[in-house]
């Protein structure tokens, strides 16, 4: 027979190992919860590398890399008209071939960009990317689709966007910024190098784009300048722009003197000689 005390000790010594198991549980979930982090963040560590593989064209890139590439592609060629339903995931996954994975997780990058529209169940339709497209696609692609004119796009908004750009700095400007224009378009008709003028140049329509205080102008810069694998805006060229030292002046002096229609006028001139 079991006494009150050797009750209470067999009691006890439930409760401690029931503790240790408890303990053990906290450490084991602690554990996995540990281990998906690091799976998580070597999955997002993944994904950047699969995305910056893409965007070089790098031909080990992973295989849903590979198809989203080719298929977007395609659809900016005009392969597939708006509207148009791409293959099943099924069916793409053996044409190309590739797992079901694959192709669906390229397909919902295509998605992302606004080049398809996914259909639960129901098939995948190619949109209008001209409408609901964006400035990114530039910075996706490896190589200009023929018939796009995709250049000749770039380089009218590149015109268009840094005259009226030049036209606000006229107008929005500070003192420092006017001067530090001006001292730069001296800086530059003192160069005698294209390619260090070209540099001059960029920062100067940096200080410009600055100046005109327009976050969408600036964003769009940024996008261009990124965007230079596609359409490299470089001395060569620019050189019908930087070889004319006495118009950058005579651009700087307008801003500077806050005559923002003859800043508009002379900056579309010099921009447009690119075009």
């Amino acid at each position: 027979m079991t006494g009150p005390t050797s009750a209470r000790d067999e009691a006890a010594g439930r409760d401690e190992a029931a503790g240790r198991d408890e303990a053990a549980g906290r450490d084991e979930a602690a554990g996995r919860d540990e281990a998906a982090g690091r799976d998580e963040a070597a999955g997002r560590g993944e994904a950047a590398g699969r995305d910056e593989a893409a965007r070089r064209g790098d031909a080990a890139a992973p295989l849903s890399a590979r198809i989203h590439a080719r298929l977007r592609g395609e659809i900016l060629a005009g392969a597939y008209a708006p509207g148009d339903a791409l293959p099943s995931e099924r069916r793409l996954s053996e044409e190309l071939p590739a797992s079901r994975h694959a192709v669906r997780e390229a397909l919902k990058r295509l998605q992302q960009s606004g080049l398809v529209r996914i259909s639960q169940g129901g098939a995948t339709r190619v949109r209008d990317w001209r409408h609901h497209g964006g400035l990114e696609l530039l910075l996706e692609l490896d190589e200009l689709p023929a018939g796009l004119e995709i250049e000749r796009a770039v380089m009218e908004m590149r015109a268009s966007v840094g005259a009226d750009a030049a036209r606000r700095c006229a107008a929005r400007a500070s003192a420092v910024v006017r001067a530090e224009l001006e001292a730069r378009a001296e800086l530059l008709a003192a160069e005698t190098d294209l390619d260090a003028r070209n540099t001059i140049y960029e920062a100067f329509w940096d200080l410009i784009i600055d100046g005109a205080d327009n976050l969408a102008y600036r964003l769009a810069l940024n996008t261009l300048v990124s965007g230079q694998q596609v359409v490299r805006v470089d001395a060569a060229r620019v050189t019908a722009e930087i070889e004319d030292g006495e118009a950058i002046r005579a651009l700087a002096a307008a801003i500077a003197a806050g005559r923002a229609d003859d800043a508009l006028a002379r900056a579309r001139e010099l921009l447009e000689r690119s075009v």
